[in-house]
């Protein structure tokens, strides 16, 4: 127990005293988590419209695969995208293993299969008269799939908090591809794992409790969003 109090008290003072490489670590955390969600959203969410709306040979087995997604181990994606970006690699030219990148590129991998699988179920919950209505209203196309989207905004929005929590508490693949350098690629779970192997175990908690604010402040800003009332003029 008093190992659990020391831990939060170091939170606080390492958050209070304006710890350079408390807030370094904590500034790239939120940078590769976000944008990684970011790309997993902007990607996901497209095609998890195209599961979910359009038939075409072998849809049942992308659902499948995306669903699989959702258990997807981290480890795995962190050893293909090593694989890919080592230096004798397909894509080893372009020196991005053991940076920033590479653990967006990492983080992304993971999140992408839990925003399709979870927005093509919310995709196919929308009415399915709803696009047809849409253009027979006169709009286009792609207008019809926007107003659709924004039809199921709230689940898509669910699809991105998990995402987000995937990312932001994975370990593997982000200490594979990014090597957990200090002062370059640290992040809070990597820093948690190497003071926990120094035995450091207050400090550990308190990268933990860092960790776990910044998972409910940004879902806490989602979820807010997402039951925000509509304005009514």
């Amino acid at each position: 127990m008093q190992v659990l109090l020391d831990g939060l008290m170091q939170a606080v003072r390492l958050l209070l005293t304006g710890d350079a490489d408390t807030w370094a670590i904590t500034a790239l955390t939120l940078r590769v988590s976000l944008t990684a969600t970011g790309l997993a959203v902007i990607i996901g969410v497209p095609l998890a419209a195209a599961v979910a709306l359009t038939r075409f040979p072998g849809r049942r087995v992308v659902l499948a695969a995306a669903n699989t997604g959702l258990g997807l181990p981290p480890v795995v994606v962190g050893l293909f995208i090593t694989v890919l970006l080592w230096r004798s690699g397909p894509l080893g030219t372009f020196g991005l293993l053991y940076t920033p990148t590479a653990m967006i590129i990492a983080q992304a991998a993971i999140g992408t299969p839990i925003v399709v699988a979870l927005a093509a179920a919310a995709l196919r919950q929308v009415d399915p008269d709803f696009l047809v209505q849409m253009q027979g209203l006169g709009a286009t196309r792609p207008r019809a799939l926007l107003a659709l989207i924004g039809e199921a905004r709230l689940p898509l929005l669910a699809a991105a908090m998990a995402a987000f929590g995937a990312v932001v508490s994975e370990v593997g693949a982000a200490q594979m591809v990014g090597g957990n350098l200090a002062g370059d690629t640290r992040v809070l779970t990597t820093a948690a794992v190497l003071a926990t192997s120094r035995g450091e175990f207050a400090l550990a908690i308190a990268f933990g409790l860092i960790l776990l604010f910044i998972a409910f402040a940004v879902n806490l800003v989602l979820t807010l969003a997402q039951h925000r009332e509509p304005v009514r003029r």
